[in-house]
């Protein structure tokens, strides 16, 4: 519904190239990016995403308690909501550089009986949030959309722990373009014409897309910095990767 109402941007930025930032969008964009991805994230982010990290070890670190997991990019905070309330011996930090996403994160967190001692949620970019040594960093369905995935990754390295874990939850792709052209692949490539290409370009990114695949995604972590790179988890909907220095 969004993007129809948001027509008129999306053809102007046809017209020029210069793409459509994302909190220039109707606000339905933001609720309705929350429902596509939450059943996901419930069905699969404690129970099987994280397990899947470095042999099982994020998972009991998690559960043993002391660890700081920094969410970039957390919109409506979903997944920072279901790590904290998964793990409440651990402190989680959201960040986006939407307000308003915030700004409902903050209230959906009390409203679920999170409190400051467990959840923060802060307006910051993916390259200039308190860099406090984290233990886990993650990037849910967002390091695509970036002005700099590269420059963002770099960050999230300088920002974790020497041993600390990136998680990149990406849209499932097939690395050959002919193996995408199926009815997830419709869906996912024109949510991508329409939302995460345009959001890259915006601010002159290099317009990676939703399909980025195993490859690019590869080639972006590894040009930041990162030494190991594997694809941890999948689903028919996501991929979820694991990087560590």
């Amino acid at each position: 519904m969004s993007l129809y109402k948001d027509a008129p941007k999306i053809l102007e930025a046809f017209k020029t190239g210069k793409g459509v930032a994302w909190g220039d969008h109707d606000k339905d964009l933001f609720e309705g990016t929350e429902r596509l991805f939450k059943p996901a994230y419930e069905a699969n982010l404690v129970s099987s995403w994280i397990p899947a990290l470095d042999n099982g070890n994020v998972e009991k670190a998690l559960k043993k308690g002391g660890l700081k997991v920094a969410d970039i990019g957390c919109g409506h905070g979903v997944s920072t909501i279901l790590m904290a309330k998964a793990y409440p011996n651990s402190k989680f930090y959201g960040f986006d550089n939407h307000a308003g996403s915030i700004e409902y994160a903050r209230n959906k967190a009390k409203a679920e009986g999170l409190d400051e001692d467990r959840i923060h949620f802060e307006i910051a970019s993916a390259t200039n949030y308190p860099s406090d040594d984290y233990d886990l960093i993650a990037f849910f369905d967002c390091l695509h959309d970036m002005e700099d995935p590269i420059g963002a990754a770099a960050y999230a390295l300088k920002a974790l722990k020497s041993e600390g874990t990136l998680m990149l939850v990406e849209p499932f792709a097939n690395i050959k373009f002919e193996d995408n052209l199926n009815l997830l692949g419709r869906l996912l490539y024109a949510a991508s014409t329409m939302v995460c290409v345009p959001a890259s370009l915006s601010k002159n990114g290099p317009a990676l897309g939703a399909q980025t695949g195993e490859p690019g995604m590869s080639q972006v972590v590894k040009s930041a910095g990162f030494k190991r790179f594997r694809r941890a988890a999948e689903t028919s909907l996501n991929i979820v990767y694991e990087a560590k220095s």
